[in-house]
């Protein structure tokens, strides 16, 4: 049986007291299905409009388990492949590249083993807010650059976190299929997984917004250039995102939506020794629990995203909030996930 609204309602004022969070949702699934979902505040303070369960939510770098998805629905059509060197899925950019590059793979890509790091020049970063040229034009100059620098690491021989990754898969996509990363998304990933609510970049005034120190921040300065969403920038509803999660777990067990049983458990296998699936985090234990556990954080600095899965039970927790880390709410985060994931271990209430 799963808790009552609520008591999830009151474990989530319990995750926000004392912390500068406008608001919080969380949504609990229990074998394969919604079993409970509650959300508490505001939608923008310091109004006193509350948040529901049709608002939007940025999960920021949540977005990765979903290209990786994308990129595998290609692989299986033949369209990509998760082997091939980078020098011979873009060879136009082979003289450019630094030559550690020039190996890597899509595998390498989503398993932060690249040798990318993350960190870009600020000015270089900003200056694709008032950037004109297509997402695609936008894209390759963002590449160019990366590929130019040295990697940070020898390709292969360590992991380190990088956005950088999942752009560059997103972009070869765009190559292979003459179509924008946001149109692949809906056609192989929304669209089949009635995800409506789904879309891109910024929430907008009169929507739930992100905060920054307690403000509500719009505009498009809400969230990083569009010229990164592969990596962060989808926001969406909390019941359309586990619709997504609940796919990912079906798959295991060979009722997915979108690829082959053996492909899903591909994604959410650790490769090449790193902590890493593809856009998934793979963790033995979690929250003193022993067990398989899919797990992964999202921030653009004004949201918080926090998923969970348990594939082999088809169970897990979805956590949202409008506000960054700069709030506390990675430890409001932590406060719900350390109450519901052993609950979801042992198949009891919370």
């Amino acid at each position: 049986m799963a808790a009552p609204r609520d008591t999830l309602q009151s474990l989530i004022a319990r995750a926000m007291r004392g912390r500068q969070i406008p608001a919080m949702a969380v949504l609990v699934i229990r074998h394969g299905v919604i079993a409970t979902e509650a959300e508490r505040g505001v939608r923008a303070g310091p109004s006193s409009q509350p948040v529901t369960n049709s608002d939007l939510w940025h999960i920021g770098s949540d977005t990765k388990a979903m290209t990786a998805t994308l990129i595998a629905r290609l692989v299986e059509r033949g369209v990509l492949s998760w082997k091939v060197p980078l020098a011979r899925e873009l060879p136009e950019l082979w003289l450019s590249m630094q030559a550690g590059y020039r190996n890597i793979t899509l595998i390498d890509m989503f398993a932060h083993r690249a040798g990318f790091k993350d960190l870009i020049d600020s000015d270089f970063y900003n200056a694709f807010y008032a950037d004109k040229r297509p997402l695609h034009a936008q894209r390759l100059a963002y590449l160019r650059m990366a590929l130019a620098q040295p990697p940070a690491y020898a390709p292969g021989t360590r992991n380190l976190y990088s956005n950088r990754g999942a752009l560059l898969a997103a972009f070869i996509a765009e190559e292979k299929t003459g179509t924008s990363w946001e149109a692949l998304m809906h056609r192989e990933i929304f669209e089949p997984l009635g995800m409506r609510s789904a879309g891109f970049g910024p929430t907008f005034g009169g929507q739930n917004l992100g905060h920054e120190k307690g403000v509500p921040v719009s505009g498009t300065r809400a969230d990083d250039p569009s010229v990164l969403a592969p990596a962060g920038g989808v926001h969406i509803i909390m019941a359309d995102w586990a619709r997504f999660a609940i796919d990912q777990m079906n798959g295991e067990h060979g009722r997915g939506k979108l690829l082959k049983a053996e492909t899903y458990r591909f994604l959410h296998a650790r490769q090449g020794g790193t902590i890493y699936g593809l856009g998934w985090g793979v963790r033995a234990d979690l929250d003193g629990v022993r067990g398989r556990f899919l797990t992964h954080a999202g921030s653009n600095g004004l949201w918080w995203a926090r998923i969970v899965l348990v594939p082999d039970t088809e169970s897990g927790v979805l956590i949202a909030a409008n506000t960054g880390p700069d709030a506390g709410v990675n430890k409001a985060s932590d406060i719900v996930e350390k109450v519901i994931v052993p609950a979801l271990a042992r198949d009891g209430q919370f």
